[in-house]
């Protein structure tokens, strides 16, 4: 009894070492795909590339530049409006009912604002290297609105009346067109479009500069 005894000890404690050897195996290698998933840079990047045989690549100023200008024109807001929009002649003499022409129209349109990333310098971007990685500062050009359209297909003349001398103005229907572009835009731009667009410009592009392995961004 005292041999099975001693003999069934020695079998827990084998299988206690091997499972010992197996959760340290586990957790090196979980340390380790950890360590070589950061290392980017210095001599942890050195080691890294040593071990898993890749290139040590340096972002330097040139290729974040050339990375951030292939976005071009970066689209990030899209403003949205309806509104009724009204256009209107009349005569220094007669009154309206007799010369005037006037139309309402229904007006659905839409202002699209963002950041041109093709006029970034490469003085607009700062890399420094610190003990902790390497941090990025990137300066933004203007955030500017790029089109303003109407939406032909739900824009219409909600009502027309003309003076009993005089026939409707072919052209006063494309005069209030055009000033529906400019309070749609107006108002947009009122709204904050502006600072909308350089909000989502930055959060696109932070994300982007921390997958190139920068520690620490600062899109401005």
């Amino acid at each position: 009894m005292e041999s099975y005894g001693y003999a069934t000890e020695r079998r827990r404690s084998g299988w206690g070492a091997l499972l010992g050897v197996l959760f340290a195996v586990i957790l090196g290698a979980v340390v380790l795909g950890v360590f070589v998933h950061r290392a980017r840079t210095g001599l942890p990047g050195r080691l890294a590339a040593m071990i898993t045989g890749r290139p040590l690549v340096t972002v330097s100023a040139p290729m974040v530049v050339d990375r951030i200008q292939r976005l071009n024109r970066l689209e990030t807001v899209v403003y949205s409006l309806d509104t009724v929009v009204e256009g209107s002649e009349s005569s220094a003499v007669l009154p309206d009912v007799l010369a005037g022409d006037r139309v309402l129209m229904i007006v659905h349109g839409q202002t699209i604002a963002g950041v041109d990333l093709s006029r970034l310098k490469e003085d607009d971007v700062q890399i420094t290297e610190t003990p902790d990685g390497r941090s990025v500062q990137v300066t933004l050009p203007a955030t500017e609105v790029f089109l303003t359209t109407l939406d032909n297909q739900h824009t219409r003349v909600y009502e027309r009346s003309t003076g009993l001398f005089v026939k409707a103005d072919p052209n006063l229907e494309s005069m209030v067109r055009q000033k529906a572009q400019t309070q749609l835009q107006d108002a947009a731009l009122s709204d904050g479009i502006l600072d909308a667009a350089r909000k989502n410009a930055r959060a696109t592009l932070t994300a982007m500069l921390s997958g190139l392995g920068f520690t620490k961004v600062d899109v401005r």
